[in-house]
């Protein structure tokens, strides 16, 4: 490629000082906003700066806390002030104040101090609000309801309970929670915007309450308190094995409300015996199987006051423990977003079928006029088979139902409450009427994570799969993330979470999200230090310790570090990631790990699928012994962020041995791998197994593998998220490209072409003639494969964090373009605020546009070619960069193309008739038995025909495609 002088627009506008002023905006505590219910005892404080100057970096700050707003806001009467501190931290600054009390609420501000000699106001307020911090804090009582299930029934109990609020009201907090799902009401208005709530944890270890505002919902006066209960992952049916009551066998409420009125008096209301119960509307509610409600069973009125609840029974006090209740720190479940239908239509089975258009995670809500009594079903689905009918297959034991029963008499509205469907056509049976497409809407539920990253190109086949990724994951990512939305599963698989969890800190703030999932990770790690498949356990202790999987345990909290600076993560989790590597140790013989069960390189291009006789299959106790290798290093890199220098000698010297081990065990005295697959090298190059002089060979048999089979990945779980990094790392980013661009089986955008709006399990779930693949492990949301994205974000638009320096505090920006794309661009949200690469090739020009956050740092690596580039160090602010550009653009097809591939590309096979003019007279049967090799293997069985010197002339014309 060749270089033409580097032009720089904008880069000499030097800041103008004192004249453009810095303000603090997005104030966070424990990385969320005004929260309430906090049960951290040291809080820490974030906040954002905004300036329109270049190369803005604080200097200082100061902050200040109060209980009193008018107070804080006159700086009197401080509970605590950090006076100016010289630094420029503004991510998760600790509090250093006095002891925080249960339910208090407190309020701050910050101001900064900047590097131009600019001081800002003091920001705005930002509060938080303390939950219960112990069990003695707990005045309510855990009731249950006070009559008995009918055999085989389990109707949703439902609790009321009125008061009287004898002043008026200033403020009033709910504490709750309970053993199943809860939905609560005060007033007849539904408190909060949660869903699924109290959410999944390892309930037997770590139960979360949920804290409200409520002091809207309040009147001076009479009120009443609705709450009921859903059987959800406490007592339902759940796991493929359709076990149900894991966690127990009965349903129990915990409701304690806090109330302060106008004169500083307070009271509290509580559950307990005086509470009554019944049944309602809700007749059935599972998970997996959906949820009948009957209309006419629904008690009108039942959360407002005056209700006659003459005939409810006194709910029955439980003795349970308050042990293991903890503050909710994630964000919870809620709505989203809501589609219409795109189609309506009648199957060639007769069924009457709705298209979203989309894969999604939630359920339906209906509208409805019809008559008491009258029954509609509503089936979900993620595909229609190739006739065009609605297809359950895959959804295995997984009944995903919901029936409605009306009440006639006008107009109903109706919606299940706890559960939960993966599904993107629905089948509707009993419906009084025409279906209208205004009467149905889906709307799509999960985890509340803001979304942070944007990536668009101009492919629009790139833009559906990165649609694809972000779906998959926003529908997985609910409370927990699960493997799949739809089936008998829905679990919280370990080897799922890690391999994508890079991915998943661009698309979506998930910070909070795996700071509460990885403490069940932990929670449920046996004595052993073995980690579960699945987080919740619910398949036993014995299921865990595969490579892969468990190393969850080091993975994802070093992910989280790199994305989000947060070293209390390191600090919650170095005794799991402790255990975990402890564990391996033990298992191992001689520092070599080759015995136990492990899922090895899970759903990776099958070996009868390869019609050449190759085999995908990599060794088991291979990649254990990598993952061994990198679980450690990432165990050492926490303990030298932590500061732990009793371990860091033990664990370099514990890597050092296993890394020899390896070369024993799995290197031939030649250099090659014994496993000769895409995942083995790809895993050995990603976790450095292999010394730097032996490396280069591996990524040449890796690239000769993936040509090998006409440039398609063979990986899976475990070796794809690393597949296109490893190319790029050793200079073959063109490969990787052509493996993102390939669209035939296997690859990434095989599903796209098949219409996927999701991420698939399996690389064909859907075949090219229509047919599906074995419907026992099949869904079509499952986020895995998704892990492509973050070689998207970091390799072509060059975002990625500094491991040294981490959180994107500074960045490095190196993007590495490519012909096959014309224009890509990103966007991240950071916690310092929005970060922006993007490029866009013409002609022999590529422009390239970055945008630094203040408070930040970045080294730009603008291509020169030939793998060269040009270094800058850049501070905040917006900069435009032109280079000369002679293109990196491979060609499509090689010698080792399958000559099938080369016939469906005119232009190729023009190519190749140009040059061997005997094949315009060969006849189907000789071209046929041609298709299945590459024009190499050709030139050793026909050498006379694909003589070396045509080879030659077809290989350099093929560059010119």
């Amino acid at each position: 490629m060749r270089y033409l002088k580097l032009l720089v627009l904008g880069l000499f506008l030097l800041p103008v000082y004192g004249h453009s002023q810095v303000s603090v905006v997005q104030l966070k505590t424990e990385d969320k906003i005004n929260p309430i219910g906090m049960g951290e005892l040291h809080p820490r404080f974030s906040w954002q700066i905004q300036s329109g100057a270049q190369g803005v970096m604080q200097t200082a700050y100061e902050i200040r806390v109060a209980t009193d707003e008018k107070q804080l806001m006159r700086g009197k009467k401080l509970l605590w002030t950090s006076g100016k501190v010289a630094s420029d931290q503004s991510v998760f600054v600790p509090y250093g104040g006095p002891e925080l009390m249960t339910g208090q609420r407190y309020l701050w501000q910050v101001r900064v101090w900047d590097n131009q000699g600019n001081t800002s106001e003091w920001s705005p307020v930002n509060s938080w609000q303390m939950g219960q911090l112990k069990p003695s804090d707990w005045q309510a009582k855990w009731i249950g309801q006070g009559f008995p299930e009918g055999e085989g029934e389990r109707p949703s109990p439902y609790f009321r309970k009125e008061f009287s609020a004898t002043k008026s009201i200033t403020s009033a907090t709910a504490y709750v929670t309970s053993h199943g799902l809860y939905e609560a009401f005060i007033n007849g208005h539904r408190v909060g915007d949660a869903y699924l709530t109290p959410g999944w944890t390892s309930y037997n270890k770590r139960l979360q309450y949920q804290a409200y505002d409520v002091t809207d919902l309040l009147m001076k006066g009479g009120n009443a308190i609705g709450v009921r209960l859903g059987n959800g992952w406490y007592r339902g049916i759940i796991g493929w094995a359709s076990q149900d009551g894991f966690y127990g066998k009965e349903l129990a409420l915990l409701f304690q409300l806090e109330v302060t009125y106008s004169d500083g008096s307070r009271a509290t209301i509580v559950s307990d015996g005086s509470w009554t119960s019944h049944t309602g509307g809700i007749v059935y509610a599972e998970i997996y199987n959906g949820e009948t409600y009957d209309a006419g069973k629904e008690p009108i009125g039942w959360n407002m006051v005056g209700y006659d609840a003459s005939q409810w029974k006194s709910a029955v006090v439980q003795d349970l423990s308050y042990d293991h209740l903890i503050s909710t720190y994630n964000e919870p479940v809620r709505k989203h977003e809501e589609m219409q239908p795109i189609n309506v239509m009648m199957t060639p089975e007769g069924d009457h079928v709705i298209d979203f258009g989309q894969n999604l995670v939630g359920w339906v809500r209906l509208k409805v006029n019809g008559n008491a009594g009258d029954t509609i079903r509503i089936y979900h689905a993620e595909v229609l088979d190739k006739e065009g009918n609605f297809y359950t297959a895959n959804l295995r034991a997984a009944k995903q139902t919901n029936e409605f029963i009306l009440k006639g008499g006008g107009e109903e509205i109706l919606e299940p409450h706890f559960t939960f469907q993966g599904f993107r056509y629905i089948k509707v049976e009993g419906y009084p009427g025409e279906l209208k497409r205004d009467n149905f809407t889906a709307i799509a539920m999960y985890s509340a994570m803001e979304k942070t990253g944007t990536f668009v190109t101009n492919d629009p086949l790139i833009n559906q799969l990165q649609h694809n990724i972000q779906w998959g994951q926003q529908g997985n990512f609910l409370d927990v993330p699960t493997d799949c939305p739809q089936r008998d599963e829905r679990l919280g698989w370990t080897g799922d979470a890690q391999a994508f969890s890079a991915t998943a800190a661009f698309n979506r703030d998930v910070h909070n999200f795996f700071y509460k999932w990885l403490q069940d990770v932990a929670a449920d790690q046996s004595s052993s230090g073995s980690v579960p498949f699945v987080v919740p356990n619910v398949l036993g202790e014995n299921a865990g310790g595969s490579a892969g999987w468990a190393d969850v345990a080091t993975i994802i909290p070093w992910n989280m570090y790199l994305a989000y600076r947060d070293t209390r993560i390191l600090e919650n989790q170095y005794s799991s990631m402790k255990a975990w590597v402890g564990y391996m140790e033990k298992a191992s013989t001689d520092d070599l790990w080759n015995k136990g069960f492990h899922f090895g390189d899970w759903l990776f291009y099958r070996p009868f699928d390869d019609n050449d006789g190759r085999s995908a299959v990599t060794d088991k106790y291979l990649i254990a012994q990598c993952f061994y290798a990198h679980s450690t290093q990432l165990l050492l890199n926490a303990a030298q962020v932590l500061g732990k220098t009793e371990d860091i000698p033990y664990y370099q010297n514990l890597l050092k041995r296993i890394k020899a081990a390896f070369m024993k065990e799995y290197v031939t005295g030649s250099g090659r791998l014994v496993s000769g697959t895409q995942t083995a090298y790809v895993l050995a190059l990603q976790f450095d197994m292999l010394p730097e002089n032996m490396r280069q060979q591996a990524v040449d048999r890796l690239v000769e593998n993936i040509q090998s089979y006409s440039t398609h990945l063979t990986t899976g779980f475990l070796g794809t998220p690393y597949l296109c990094h490893v190319l790029s790392r050793f200079g073959h980013s063109d490969v990787a490209y052509a493996l993102l661009m390939q669209q035939t089986y296997p690859s990434w955008l095989y599903p796209v072409t098949m219409g996927a709006t999701t991420i698939w399990e399996r690389w064909d779930g859907i075949k090219p003639d229509g047919t599906f693949q074995v419907p026992s492990m099949n869904s079509y949301n499952h986020y895995a494969y998704g892990a492509i994205g973050d070689w998207m974000y970091r390799n072509i638009t060059g975002i990625n964090e500094d491991p040294a320096n981490p959180g994107y505090k500074h960045i490095i920006l190196k993007p590495q373009p490519n012909d096959v794309l014309s224009y890509a661009q990103a966007e991240l949200l950071t916690l310092f605020g929005k970060l922006a690469s993007s490029w866009q090739i013409m002609d022999d020009t590529l422009e390239l546009e970055v945008t630094i956050p203040a408070n930040t740092t970045a080294t730009l690596f603008i291509p020169k070619g030939e793998g060269m580039h040009e270094t800058l160090d850049l501070g905040s602010g917006t900069y435009h960069y032109r280079v000369g550009w002679a293109g990196t653009k491979a060609g499509k097809f090689d010698l080792q193309s399958k000559v099938r591939d080369i016939w469906k590309d005119d232009a190729a096979k023009a190519v190749i008739l140009k040059n061997i003019p005997e094949l315009n007279d060969a006849t189907d049967l000789q071209i046929g038995q041609m298709m299945d090799l590459s024009l190499g293997d050709l030139g050793k069985y026909a050498p006379d025909l694909f003589s070396e010197a045509r080879l030659k002339m077809i290989e350099e014309a093929f560059r010119k495609l």
